[in-house]
């Protein structure tokens, strides 16, 4: 099967489109590469944005991938303007030229943040998105504007990523447990920022699995999926993070508690993408603490911007 990746060259696209190649799909990437290129050698690159894919170019392809826009609130907050055109309006885009060239299948990326501050209620695809910040508006408005050009000719899936961790040759440290390992192994500190929060944790292996298991579905499935490793309170993966590190490093963490405002604070039912699907996540804060040890040695540069995408993003702007 021939997939494009928009977005391939990102933190999750770089560890899928190795993921697809291993399944012998003929994978090609388009991304403009803001962060480098990780892929593995002979992967043909579109180095455009996706707003520049016409229906002849996507032609070729039986489907697309969309794993590519702003990543993060930080950016969008930043940006909200690029915020809304990168994860809104590319999205919608990318699916109406794909199915207008005869692409059978388009999967997006899209975010549990679209469902807002909700407290400790466990919520279902159901759900109405209510999400006031810029971030989660612009991943709702994007899986619309995908979903609802679904037919029989073009099954359309969206994933709702919990907020995901684990290593990538494209690695980032601005996510919630990368984050923390990060400022451990650095600093030898822990820091917990309103232990009393909920999320959905979402290892990258299990999202790679995921959409590799979502290429190769019937093509009459389409729908929205709550995608998660499983719902932890902040406080509790910043316990595991400090017992991992006192029994593998031999280190005790220095640990500070915040308990700053955020509105991020949610759990997501998996249910539906175990039913409909038959996709179970493996993954758990250990397995996530345990990939990035045997991929992170104590001389790893954690200070390169390339590992936060706001540094970089600002950067963009400056120059």
């Amino acid at each position: 099967m021939k997939i494009l990746v928009a977005g391939g060259g990102g933190y999750l696209g770089t560890r899928l489109v190795s993921k697809l190649i291993e399944e012998k799909h003929q994978v090609e990437v388009l991304d403009l590469f803001w962060f480098g290129n990780y892929l593995p050698k002979g992967v043909p690159v579109h180095k455009k944005d996706v707003i520049e894919a016409d229906e002849a170019f996507l032609q070729e392809y039986d489907q697309v991938i969309f794993v590519a826009g702003l990543s993060n609130d930080p950016m969008a907050e930043f940006s909200p303007a690029m915020n809304f055109v990168s994860n809104a309006a590319g999205p919608a885009y990318l699916a109406y030229m794909s199915k207008k060239a005869g692409v059978k299948r388009f999967i997006y990326a899209s975010s549990g943040s679209v469902y807002g501050m909700t407290g400790k209620k466990l919520l279902t695809e159901d759900t109405l998105p209510a999400s006031t910040n810029p971030y989660g508006i612009s991943k709702a408005q994007g899986e619309y504007g995908v979903m609802h050009l679904q037919d029989k000719n073009f099954s359309v899936i969206s994933f709702r990523h919990g907020t995901i961790s684990g290593f990538s040759p494209r690695m980032r440290f601005d996510l919630i447990i990368n984050t923390m390992y990060m400022r451990a192994m650095t600093e030898g500190k822990l820091i917990i920022n309103n232990p009393s929060i909920w999320r959905p944790i979402l290892a990258i292996s299990d999202s790679v699995d995921a959409y590799a298991k979502a290429v190769s579905m019937p093509q009459e499935i389409s729908g929205v999926y709550n995608l998660s490793s499983g719902n932890f309170s902040v406080g509790e993966v910043g316990k595991a993070l400090a017992k991992h590190f006192k029994q593998t490093h031999g280190v005790t963490l220095d640990i500070h508690l915040n308990h700053t405002n955020d509105l991020r604070d949610y759990a997501m039912s998996t249910k539906k993408i175990e039913r409909e699907l038959g996709i179970k996540a493996k993954g758990t804060v250990q397995s996530i603490l345990d990939e990035l040890d045997a991929h992170i040695g104590k001389n790893f540069d954690f200070s390169s911007e390339k590992y936060y995408n706001i540094l970089i993003f600002k950067k963009m702007f400056r120059t």
